[in-house]
């Protein structure tokens, strides 16, 4: 008996303990309610509408500075007093031309990753020289003609833009507008909506190719109807009283060229009057007028594309093309420069005008920067006891071969030089069963004692060799080791191959590295920064302002300084 009052007692006190567990524990939650997903696309708040990236062609950094006090409030002078302003911005590569720069902004790399090595090249593997854009596989749209079949396909990197467009399911636009066809396809990238560039001779129209399309867009066919570029075939004069154009050179000097039908290099400039002996419409491309056509065009895009028309980023890409065709014409020192640039002022103040307008204050992200430099005229640098000069590339080539010839005793060993790139004939050279190394080496030793050469290295030592700074590592990261040569040199500082007349570019020294960084709008920063950048670190940044991937071969970091 006692047994069982004993386990009645223990159950009763099992039953307690586990009822006052019961009540003492919390609250199992609810099961969640069902939630629909949001697409990322829709959830970025934080992310602008349109991302608008301005390259102006061969501007040197310098000229931020020497024009300020001519630059209004709206254009130069928005970006760098509400902006962020990179102060010593550099191309980490050689060589700085207009395709590569473009490339290099847009993929965060440089010609050692992304392929577009130069303009043009030389292609070891089909014996003949290329365009960094040409591509016989499409044809041109607005106008049938060879010269215009134009795709992407050997940029081998993606661009940021490509990145948005896969981000977002191909939802966010891509566009790209040039004058320079490769100012337009090269930033756009492989999966752009669309790449326009003008057309100047007899045309005078913005076109495309069948890469992005078929026919024409209405709204590109309706601006190509109107008179517009027509309408700057008219005089060139100086914005403001020439004689308050104190920031440049003379006038009147012996080191710019102008055009042909005008005895002088000096405004005015009658461009109706000089467009027959000038190719056209294509005289447009060398004066201010161009880049006030490109703005035009990029403005009228806005509403043609519904650029910035939603919460889902939208990418523009503007290059003025035109300031570079001015600089090659006239010198980094001529009125004509200063001009254009004051121009390029007004017209940036109506672009950013036009973004207030139709995406918003606070709705988009600008930045601007340059695809080179260039380099003050050598001759007038002389005139002013700078060393400068001209390298005489036929004598250097023509002594190189008769040297190689002599001590090889072998004719033809050298297949092509072009871009300060020798490239060997390694047929012949295996067929004389001669040793590649060997001659790659003396070619180098024979090279450095020329004069007005600063600098070779051979293909080996750009593959092999752990350069940490200087020009040896612009020279390893512009090296693509499937197309580059066999011999790598470099000139004297402010020694070129050129006419003695109009500026140029390409080298690794700090008159074309040096460019200007500016970034402006939604997510960015006010302020600047004396901070080494380098070119490559742009399209990080703004991968990480998008919260996108990096471009595939993005080798830059971003420029956390910029990003609130």
């Amino acid at each position: 008996m006692k047994k069982v009052v004993l386990l009645i007692v223990a159950s009763a006190i099992c039953f307690s303990c586990k009822t006052s567990e019961q009540l003492s524990a919390p609250t199992p939650p609810a099961p969640p309610a069902t939630v629909k997903p949001v697409s990322p696309v829709n959830n970025l708040n934080s992310s602008p509408k349109l991302v608008v990236g301005i390259v102006v062609d061969q501007m040197r950094y310098d000229y931020l500075n020497r024009f300020y006090n001519r630059f209004s409030d709206g254009g130069f002078k928005r970006l760098m007093t509400q902006g962020f302003n990179f102060k010593n911005n550099h191309y980490n590569y050689v060589p700085t031309y207009t395709g590569p720069g473009h490339a290099s902004i847009y993929t965060g790399t440089t010609p050692k990753y992304h392929g577009i090595i130069s303009n043009y090249w030389y292609d070891k593997t089909i014996d003949k020289s290329v365009y960094c854009a040409s591509d016989n596989t499409v044809k041109s749209v607005g106008i049938d003609h060879v010269k215009e079949q134009m795709s992407p396909r050997r940029l081998m990197s993606t661009t940021f833009g490509d990145e948005n467009r896969l981000f977002t399911e191909f939802k966010g636009k891509t566009i790209g507008i040039a004058i320079k066809d490769r100012g337009a396809i090269l930033p756009a990238g492989h999966t752009a909506n669309a790449a326009y560039w003008f057309h100047g001779k007899d045309l005078g129209k913005w076109i495309s190719s069948t890469y992005y399309m078929n026919q024409l867009p209405d709204w590109v066919k309706n601006f190509n109807a109107k008179p517009i570029a027509e309408s700057y075939l008219k005089p060139w004069t100086t914005l403001y009283d020439i004689d308050t154009y104190v920031e440049s050179g003379d006038d009147l000097n012996a080191f710019e060229r102008g055009f042909e039908g005008k005895d002088t290099a000096t405004f005015p400039y009658d461009l109706n009057v000089l467009k027959d002996k000038n190719e056209g419409f294509d005289i447009l491309k060398a004066t201010a007028y161009g880049n006030a056509l490109t703005a035009d065009f990029a403005i009228a895009a806005l509403d043609g594309e519904n650029l910035g028309g939603d919460a889902i980023t939208d990418v523009l890409t503007v290059s003025f093309s035109s300031t570079d065709y001015v600089g090659h014409n006239f010198g980094v020192n001529s009125k004509e420069i200063q001009d254009t640039y004051l121009r390029l002022d007004k017209d940036l103040e109506r672009l950013f005008a036009a973004l207030d307008a139709k995406v918003g204050k606070g709705q988009y992200t600008v930045f601007l920067t340059a695809d080179h430099g260039a380099v003050n005229v050598p001759s007038y640098l002389k005139s002013v006891n700078i060393p400068a000069g001209y390298v005489d590339d036929e004598t250097h080539n023509n002594t190189l071969k008769a040297f190689l010839k002599a001590k090889f005793n072998t004719d033809n060993l050298i297949k092509n030089i072009s871009n300060n790139q020798i490239f060997l004939n390694h047929e012949v050279i295996k067929n004389n069963n001669l040793n590649l190394g060997e001659i790659q080496e003396a070619i180098v030793d024979e090279m450095i004692a020329y004069k007005d050469i600063d600098k070779a290295y051979t293909a080996k030592t750009m593959a092999a060799a752990p350069f940490a700074g200087g020009m040896e590592l612009l020279l390893q990261n512009g090296y693509n080791q499937k197309k580059s040569g066999d011999v790598l040199y470099v000139y004297s500082p402010a020694y070129i191959t050129y006419s003695k007349t109009g500026s140029t570019h390409g080298s690794g020294l700090s008159y074309d590295t040096h460019v200007p960084l500016l970034f402006y709008g939604k997510g960015v920063k006010q302020g600047s920064s004396f901070t080494k950048t380098a070119i490559t670190d742009i399209a990080p940044t703004i991968s990480a302002l998008l919260g996108t991937s990096f471009p595939n071969r993005a080798i830059g970091e971003p420029l956390v300084e910029v990003l609130k």
